[in-house]
């Protein structure tokens, strides 16, 4: 019979979880600096988690963490860990923990389960929607560029239409991944932009782009250099849909490459949203790894769960 017992002392489990987190990051091909800053926001959230180990007949089989936070004003409830030793899976161990996490959030108010998976969790989280994917892929050399598809700087004339066309798209994208209704996530969209490009243009280790093909717009591109060591993060590289279809797409990954490896970094890497799988498709044509995977499930509030 899986059981669960609350720990007091979690240094344990932090170390073991540290160590199968930089495994995971480093298998995917991310560099040691990158790896370590990772390492250090995760360490960052979890002194709020409670965690809990699994046993069975007194063995213990695993852990299980878990934390219920304030997000845009719903109580969202997180695994930030669920792992069983080896010698223990397929016996259950996984399914019951995962159940015991959904009762345990619901019982704090919690609406919405998130987990963020660093490697495949086979069927255990099927039932649970995909919130997003964080890729990346390292970028040792300038890509060929397309032959008829520039990229050149964004003008400032050319910043006000592109500004509210990404916060429309940012909305959608949030909307469509289930994570906010459309009020909220258009006020989310205005903080983070805001945050995000607070001097607009002129933000330091931004690049704006715009790819043209025969003189002619068919894109644009955001991205973010040194977002994490040697890291730039491709907050937008868009087609628009009137120019899809043609290959633009992998041209939009070329000038990202070429204004990563411009500013220094070797590394590019991207959110793409659950439900585009256009996007993901093609990430995964161009070879960028699944970094991290976010899912979500809906909670009902009659769950129940015992603690030991």
């Amino acid at each position: 019979m899986t059981e669960f017992s609350i720990l007091d002392d979690t240094m344990e489990w932090q170390k073991d979880f540290e160590r199968r987190l930089s495994s995971s990051y480093t298998a995917a091909g991310l560099g040691a600096a990158t790896v370590e800053r990772m390492l250090e926001d995760a360490r960052a959230s979890i002194g709020d988690w409670t965690v809990a180990e699994i046993s069975d007949a007194g063995t213990r089989v695993g852990y299980i963490a878990v934390v219920v936070t304030d997000d845009n004003a719903t109580l969202a409830g997180r695994i930030g860990d669920l792992y069983v030793d080896a010698l223990h899976v397929g016996q259950g161990h996984e399914q019951a923990a995962r159940d015991w996490a959904a009762a345990w959030c619901t019982q704090r108010g919690a609406r919405r389960l998130d987990i963020r998976l660093t490697e495949p969790a086979g069927e255990l989280f099927n039932g649970y929607s995909v919130r997003g994917q964080l890729r990346a892929r390292r970028v040792s050399s300038p890509p060929e560029p397309l032959d008829g598809i520039t990229a050149r700087p964004m003008t400032p004339a050319e910043y006000p239409d592109w500004l509210t066309s990404k916060k429309a798209a940012y909305v959608g994208d949030i909307v469509r991944a289930g994570i906010l209704n459309p009020e909220e996530a258009v006020r989310k969209a205005d903080q983070d932009f805001a945050n995000l490009i607070p001097e607009g243009l002129a933000t330091p280790s931004n690049t704006f782009l715009v790819l043209e093909a025969s003189g002619e717009q068919i894109g644009t591109g955001w991205l973010k250099h040194g977002y994490l060591p040697e890291v730039t993060y491709g907050f937008s590289l868009y087609i628009h849909e009137q120019h899809r279809g043609k290959g633009y797409g992998r041209a939009a990954m070329v000038a990202g490459e070429h204004a990563a490896l411009a500013a220094g970094d070797s590394q590019l890497m991207f959110t793409v949203w659950g439900g585009n799988e256009v996007a993901m498709n093609l990430y995964t044509s161009t070879g960028y790894q699944v970094i991290e995977e976010t899912r979500f499930i809906s909670l009902s509030p009659t769950s129940e769960v015992s603690e030991a």
